[in-house]
């Protein structure tokens, strides 16, 4: 083997394990891209997602490194204008940069496959196969973690309201109303959403969740929330003039302080919710300068145990 030959399997052997480790590298570090895993599910988005940006490095980095190095050792000569070596057709090329694509489609659909059969939300297939329901499970069980296998049941039933411009929440165990969403950590949720006018999306960044929510349909949409604190929930769909008003408090608490919680909440009258919404659209209506804009009247503001 010519020395040339060597150097070159030499610098591609080298360059494959740099760019693999730098792609790895990246590909952890895209965790810390993203807000705190407040659900059972985050872990399976976020291991999707530190996949996908490891894959891109890696072919982004292989492109640039091949381009560097033809630049580097395989330029003209300086002053050489003559035309390049005319290369016929190579079918073994050919073959091999149409299959990794194609290889590389079908892994990325597989994982995501994969991913959304572990994470058991019930989406747009409910409305296509309204009498045979999907079986949700849990994400704690889908990733083999037989201790939380029980969490698979849903602990808390919740009726969630899409309106414009609010969300409102019932909890029928102790009939409770609440523009605020209260989640009891570590346990089982399951939401039936509604909504009350137009196509709304039920968004929780922290959660990786995302679901459409359909007019004159019920959606079942269950998770794990995991760790405590406080979350927005946001209207992920353009529903009118309002909709970036449409936000709402995620509260996830311990089951003692959620109980707490309910139970305290069910002791209060329902009252009118402030809507953001309503105030915004009264105070352009009371200004003397009329845009001459059309725009949807906000629904009435909620009367709810708990406004938040």
């Amino acid at each position: 083997m010519k020395l040339s030959q060597f150097l070159n399997i030499l610098i591609l052997v080298v360059g494959a394990i740099a760019i693999s480790t730098i792609s790895l590298w990246i590909g952890k570090l895209a965790y810390s891209w993203l807000p705190p895993q407040a659900a059972a599910e985050s872990h399976l988005i976020d291991d999707l997602f530190s996949f996908l940006v490891t894959l891109g490095a890696f072919i982004f980095l292989g492109v640039t490194a091949v381009l560097v190095y033809s630049l580097l050792f395989h330029r003209a000569a300086k002053d050489d204008l003559s035309d390049g070596p005319h290369i016929e057709g190579n079918v073994t090329l050919e073959v091999v940069w149409t299959a990794i694509p194609i290889f590389l489609v079908f892994w990325i659909a597989g994982y995501s496959y994969q991913i959304y059969e572990q994470m058991g939300i019930q989406g747009s297939t409910a409305l296509v196969h309204l009498h045979n329901p999907i079986a949700m499970n849990s994400a704690y069980a889908a990733t083999g973690e037989e201790d939380n296998a029980a969490l698979a049941e849903p602990s808390e039933n919740i009726d969630v309201l899409a309106k414009q411009w609010a969300w409102v929440f019932h909890y029928p165990e102790k009939d409770v109303t609440s523009t605020e969403l209260h989640l009891p950590s570590d346990r089982r949720v399951h939401l039936a959403l509604h909504s009350q006018d137009v196509l709304h999306g039920f968004y929780i960044p922290a959660f990786r969740l995302k679901q459409d929510i359909v007019p004159n349909h019920t959606i079942n949409f269950e998770f794990t929330p995991i760790r405590e604190g406080q979350y927005r929930l946001t209207d992920s769909q353009y529903s009118g003039t309002y909709f970036a008003t449409m936000e709402a408090n995620v509260v996830v608490e311990s089951p003692e302080d959620y109980q707490k919680w309910l139970t305290k909440a069910a002791s209060h009258k329902p009252m009118p919710a402030y809507n953001q919404a309503a105030a915004e659209y009264a105070q352009t209506a009371s200004q003397s300068v009329k845009t001459g804009w059309e725009t949807v009247v906000p629904a009435p503001a909620p009367l709810v145990n708990y406004p938040g």
